[in-house]
């Protein structure tokens, strides 16, 4: 199985050019903020997950590649690669999901990482896949709370139970909030089934009618490729969770994922927490991996 890793550095002079030019405004500080975590991310799959096989890291451009990577073991994507040219810049996470599926020599079997999730323990393929099907812990909702995230949700779900054949329900589905194992083939298909749908969604930058990456695992679901399975996570919001319990948890783990959500706060605070962030990630990776130059 493959990784792919989505990441951005709001800090990279030519991507601010690029934002500025497009939406004439100062971009949000925590959407495209880089906490310097990714050498981690990238120790913990080493470690963690030592039977993956290629990691796939998706950047915007060639000014967005860390100078530290290591190229002869990771492949850069860079978006002209994958997303047809009509739909670019982009700076929508929601854009970028509806075609990663179609990235040249991705295995069929893939595991779509965000940068703010990290394995911290050892992991098992099952955790991940099992007879050709996806692990997934589906949750109900009734409402959105007028959430934009939860409204992606709620029309992901939709655009899934038609194209698989069903009515839509009272409710809507919604994956657990982790890493995302997925399959190519089931993406392609439901890719192909709403091909209209889906690219007249598509926008540059984060609206209420986009898509999210859960319509390709909730058509997944509806047709039968998927197999109950809570993941061993942790969700930690800056906003609500003492720094102190997420460094413990990096230390000392009692669960094989963490998820560390970055939320607006003050340049000071934010230095802080990235430096007690980094403390405790280099207590649990000190060493470096093959990934990294």
């Amino acid at each position: 199985m493959d990784i792919i890793i989505t990441y951005v550095n709001g800090l990279d002079p030519e991507w601010q050019a690029d934002y500025a030019n497009y939406a004439g405004t100062n971009q949000s500080i925590k959407r495209y903020r880089d906490w310097g975590t990714l050498p981690y991310l990238l120790r913990g799959i080493e470690e963690c997950i030592p039977f993956a096989e290629k990691i796939f890291l998706i950047v915007s451009r060639e000014s967005q590649i860390p100078a530290w990577i290591n190229r002869s073991a990771v492949h850069v994507v860079l978006h002209r690669d994958f997303i047809p040219v009509q739909f670019l810049p982009t700076f929508n996470s929601t854009a970028i999901e509806m075609f990663m599926h179609r990235i040249e020599g991705l295995s069929e079997e893939f595991i779509y990482f965000n940068d703010d999730f990290f394995p911290l323990m050892p992991c098992l393929p099952t955790d991940f896949f099992r007879d050709g099907k996806i692990a997934v812990c589906m949750r109900h909702h009734l409402c959105t709370f007028k959430n934009i995230y939860r409204t992606h949700s709620k029309r992901s779900d939709r655009l899934a139970r038609h194209a698989a054949g069903l009515k839509a329900f009272v409710s809507y589905v919604r994956p657990q909030h982790t890493c995302a194992p997925m399959l190519k083939t089931i993406c392609a298909e439901l890719y192909e089934r709403c091909y209209d749908a889906i690219l007249s969604s598509v926008t540059p930058l984060k609206i209420r009618d986009n898509y999210s990456q859960y319509i390709y695992t909730d058509y997944a679901h509806f047709t039968g490729h998927t197999f109950k399975q809570e993941m061993s996570n942790r969700h930690f919001s800056l906003l609500t969770a003492s720094i102190k319990n997420i460094t413990e948890s990096i230390i000392h783990p009692t669960s094989k994922l963490i998820c560390i959500n970055d939320v607006n706060m003050s340049k000071e605070r934010f230095l802080r927490y990235q430096t007690c962030l980094h403390n405790a990630f280099q207590m649990r990776f000190p060493n470096k991996s093959r990934y990294e130059r």
